[in-house]
């Protein structure tokens, strides 16, 4: 059976529990202290030397780094359907989900540590009012590509990039900030919701 090491609140974790309930994989999931007290414990930093989670085990066989995880995931578990072979319908696929890990990633984060987090680091009034401005910047793109889709982020289907993206929207609505009307946004994220995987894993109060 698959393991996934890692707590459920992780934006990254929840990206493998959600493709997992997509493709309707078994697995049981490990918080620390079942087998691992801290990622800087020799015995994890043996699974993933960066000490970060998701790993996910299969016997002897170990993954780390989210992304890279759904992606294996779908390719191994029948998941075409989200992630397809063709390469030209693959392309926008990964493009989003690249575009999620570095642009968007790299917008929200400084924000996100100041107003969810509370981090004492992240306090400086100007840093965070050009944080938020970024963040909006970011959505505001990833609108004017749903105006374009109509539906999702590659195109009229669901794929694989509405995961990583997915949760991103839900961190945006979950980040007290002030959030500019992004109207086709909010339809997708209204759409998502219908998805049991969504109100589980992304939408469940958790930024």
């Amino acid at each position: 059976m698959l393991k996934i090491l890692g707590r459920a609140s992780s934006i990254n974790v929840r990206k493998v529990l959600w493709v997992c309930d997509e493709l309707d994989i078994a697995f049981r999931r490990e918080e620390w202290g079942e087998g691992f007290k801290s990622p800087h414990q020799a015995e994890f930093l043996a699974l993933n030397p960066n000490a970060m989670i998701p790993v996910i085990q299969e016997g002897d066989f170990v993954m780390w780094e989210s992304n890279a995880i759904i992606r294996y995931l779908a390719n191994a578990y029948g998941g075409e359907w989200l992630y397809p072979d063709n390469p030209r319908a693959r392309a926008p696929v990964d493009q989003w989900i690249d575009w999620q890990s570095t642009e968007l990633n790299t917008s929200w984060r400084y924000a996100f540590m100041s107003l969810v987090r509370n981090s004492p680091a992240h306090q400086d009034p100007r840093l965070l009012a050009a944080a938020c401005k970024g963040w909006s910047h970011t959505m505001g793109i990833l609108n004017g590509q749903l105006e374009k889709t109509g539906r999702y982020v590659a195109g009229s289907n669901f794929t694989l990039a509405d995961i990583p993206i997915g949760l991103s929207v839900n961190r945006w609505y979950e980040t007290p900030l002030d959030h500019p009307n992004l109207p086709a946004v909010r339809a997708y994220y209204e759409r998502l919701t219908e998805r049991s995987g969504y109100a589980t894993w992304g939408r469940n109060g958790t930024p």
